[in-house]
């Protein structure tokens, strides 16, 4: 008996540790995995500005850390100045794993970033994940050749239906899982923080169909580690090259 009831123990804290992917999800390749412990690591992404990133450490635990919070990158309209692209990797359809950890002292616009559908400095979403929201926190956002636009009305409003968030998370020195769903034939974006089960945001927009990945702040600090992306590799619009 006490076998067993480790094993059920040991089962259960896989689950924990590894949320489950719904139906469908798991169908998709997996395009890229990185855990950042072996050498090189950070050659795989483009950063905007390249003096805030690198490879931190945790004990002997590897992560991507943008470790400083000025950044010198300009953007044409008001959006995220500190992220980092994955390098030569365009999907549609995807499920993007991470975990990711803010390392700011907290305060209501305490944020970190995750980018998709990114085609040019002036053409992707991003979600904002953050402590408290507002029209500029804490939602899926686009930007669209003009100043970054939430996606989403009031925090609470129309629950279980086309678009909702939640009234913020909380960060505080913790890491957390996040999951950034991604179906382009309905809209369908979906942001899931710490419960695998129940999002923290959804949102419908069928403005990019395609584009790169990444992850950073609009102007704060963090640290990411064992991200995979999951997808449906596609050929970007020439005009988008």
């Amino acid at each position: 008996m006490r076998r067993v009831g480790l094993l059920v123990a040991l089962v259960a804290l896989t689950i924990i540790g590894a949320p489950a992917l719904r139906a469908g999800e798991g169908e998709m390749p997996v395009l890229f995995q990185e855990d950042f412990s072996k050498e090189g690591a950070l050659e795989r992404w483009e950063p905007t500005d390249a003096a805030q990133w690198k490879i931190g450490a945790e004990g002997d635990n590897k992560v991507l850390s943008l470790h400083e919070r000025k950044s010198a990158y300009k953007t044409k309209v008001r959006s995220p100045f500190s992220f980092a692209l994955l390098r030569d990797v365009v999907v549609g359809d995807f499920v993007l794993d991470l975990k990711a950890k803010s390392t700011v002292k907290p305060y209501g616009h305490q944020d970190l970033c995750f980018f998709f559908g990114y085609q040019d400095p002036t053409h992707y979403y991003y979600v904002h994940i953050a402590v408290a929201a507002d029209p500029n926190a804490h939602s899926v956002m686009i930007v669209n050749d003009k100043p970054r636009v939430s996606l989403i009305g009031e925090p609470g409003k129309d629950v279980g239906g086309a678009s909702f968030r939640t009234k913020g998370v909380v960060w505080g020195e913790a890491w957390h899982n996040i999951r950034i769903v991604r179906k382009v034939a309905d809209g369908l974006i979906e942001v899931y923080f710490a419960d695998m089960a129940n999002p923290v945001m959804r949102a419908s927009d069928k403005t990019f169909a395609w584009g790169r990945i990444g992850v950073g702040s609009f102007d704060d600090t963090g640290d990411f580690d064992d991200i995979t992306l999951r997808g449906i590799k596609v050929e970007p619009a020439k005009d988008k090259q």
